[in-house]
């Protein structure tokens, strides 16, 4: 089934470019992992988490954790334009006394910020307990989880992993930021992550594999791994670090690097035609 993109590809260039301004004004890096997983966050938040702006505490929401937490200035503007909190607080960001910075807080500070991130490999079992939470209470509602293929590495997403299919808990579901790149090299060069998806099947997860920039192959795989019971999900997305911006992309310098003044000026310049 096709949908209509126009809504999701608009977001996505208004996030980017208020990611990189961002960047450059606060002069905090990290862009390049931000701008990987927009299309993931702005399909996510406008089509598929079920949250009520005004009962952000309902214990029946949709939760969402970037367990990704060094993407936090793209999850922030999308929180700000979904209406979590006013957009002008974002002029805050990396100043002291801000709780806008490089990874989440802990909750209660950002509204729609429902776990601190940032110790990468935390997120899915924080994920998990909650829809295990959800179950035990006869909630309807469902946990989601951005993860990134470097946070991979860490055993505590595996021992989830087990621990998610064991539960059967398929109300949870993880999406993974495949840009191919961690901190400091490619991701198969540094662990062994291929087979990736082979990997999760046997851990007794359904799993499709996509392109995580078209949007139409992020709604069909959603789509189709929602109607698998007693099993979680996961969607691997393949990504291309720094996406959206030509000198940045697939280059893991914008990693640690922020724009100077004619690097901004290119980046908007792109994202505007």
């Amino acid at each position: 089934m096709n949908i209509d993109k126009s809504i999701f590809l608009e977001k996505a260039r208004l996030i980017r470019r208020k990611v990189v301004e961002t960047s450059y004004n606060s002069k905090i890096p990290h862009l390049g992992s931000c701008l990987s997983c927009v299309d993931l966050l702005v399909y996510i938040y406008w089509f598929v988490l079920k949250i009520q702006i005004e009962k952000v505490d309902d214990p029946n929401r949709d939760i969402f954790i970037l367990s990704k937490g060094h993407g936090a200035p793209a999850l922030f503007q999308v929180l700000a334009e979904k209406g979590f909190f006013e957009e002008k607080l974002l002029d805050t960001f990396g100043k002291s006394g801000s709780f806008f910075h490089e990874h989440p807080p802990k909750p209660g500070y950002i509204n729609g910020v429902e776990a601190a991130t940032g110790s990468l490999g935390h997120g899915l079992p924080m994920a998990l307990g909650m829809a295990l939470a959800k179950k035990i209470k006869g909630l309807s509602s469902s946990c989601f989880v951005l993860l990134s293929d470097g946070e991979c590495n860490e055993g505590s997403i595996w021992e989830a992993a087990m621990l998610a299919a064991s539960l059967k808990l398929d109300n949870l579901y993880a999406f993974v930021d495949y840009n191919k790149w961690q901190a400091t090299g490619r991701s198969q060069e540094i662990m062994a992550l291929e087979p990736l998806a082979e990997k999760w099947k046997s851990f007794g997860w359904e799993v499709d594999e996509i392109d995580g920039h078209d949007f139409n192959s992020i709604d069909n795989a959603y789509k189709k791994i929602k109607t698998q019971l007693n099993k979680p999900k996961i969607i691997i997305c393949h990504t291309i670090k720094g996406k959206g911006i030509s000198f940045m992309e697939d280059d893991n310098n914008w990693h640690y690097r922020v724009p100077n003044e004619q690097e901004l000026k290119n980046a908007l310049y792109e994202l505007e035609n």
